[in-house]
């Protein structure tokens, strides 16, 4: 059976600007949010991610009115994360035009906000995003990271990802901390325990850097694509690897 992918460029948002790091690190500017979402939308994205990447640990709710200006200017469905602490938050990201919400920290510190939102706003509107790096100690060997990557948690990342998806989550997106921003490829192994041990849509996150990672990634389980330095510094454009899937026998929007 043919595999249907889709492709989501992620904004990543600081002081209202997109930017890019390596390992969550070293930050570059790359744009701005609504001019990027703009160009995406023409390069045929099939969805887009926002991130406001330090709004957690500056314990400040998302820039709400930046989401309004992306979600006026996207043409495909938009999922916002970073600083989504409880329904509300979620409700007042949702109001200002995003069509889903991504919860990473919160969720891991409190299970039982992700309930709340799946009960409260509907499970399609709910994405669980889990940062993981290795840890040869745990059973899986991937241990889940909050605050953005900078705290460790000492929990199994596989079980973490059994337990939201558990819960009724419908996508869940895990992003390599040692791959984040590297190009070396995604974190097969990853997204290969996730997809084996879980229901959910899992999102390939933190990595890509040439075509054939994207592959890799869909052979490993992932069906959304998600990637942010290659597209926006111009090293692979949307077309092509749309194009380069489709020869490969996927299946793209």
């Amino acid at each position: 059976m043919e595999k249907s992918v889709s492709i989501m460029p992620c904004l990543d948002m600081q002081n209202a600007r997109v930017v890019k790091g390596v390992h969550f690190v070293d930050i570059r500017d790359a744009g701005d949010p609504v001019e990027c979402a703009k160009a995406y939308c023409q390069a045929g994205a099939d969805e887009l991610a926002l991130l406001d990447i330090t709004a957690t640990v500056e314990n400040r709710p998302t820039m709400l009115e930046v989401v309004k200006n992306v979600a006026e200017a996207t043409t495909v469905p938009f999922t916002v994360g970073g600083g989504i602490s409880d329904v509300a938050s979620a409700a007042a990201v949702l109001k200002a035009g995003a069509d889903k919400v991504s919860t990473s920290s919160a969720a891991f510190r409190k299970p039982e906000i992700i309930k709340d939102m799946l009960a409260e706003l509907g499970p399609e509107k709910v994405t669980v995003a889990i940062d993981v790096d290795v840890n040869e100690s745990l059973p899986s060997g991937y241990e889940v990271y909050i605050d953005g990557g900078r705290t460790a948690t000492g929990t199994d990342a596989i079980e973490w990802a059994k337990k939201v998806d558990g819960f009724g989550v419908q996508v869940i997106l895990p992003t390599s901390k040692a791959g984040d921003g590297a190009q070396t490829g995604f974190d097969l192994p990853v997204i290969r325990a996730m997809a084996s041990s879980c229901s959910a849509t899992i999102v390939a996150s933190g990595g890509a850097g040439k075509l054939e990672h994207f592959y890799e990634a869909v052979e490993a389980g992932a069906t959304v694509l998600l990637a942010a330095s290659v597209f926006h510094f111009g090293m692979i454009r949307i077309g092509d690897l749309k194009e380069y899937l489709s020869g490969r026998g996927l299946q793209v929007k």
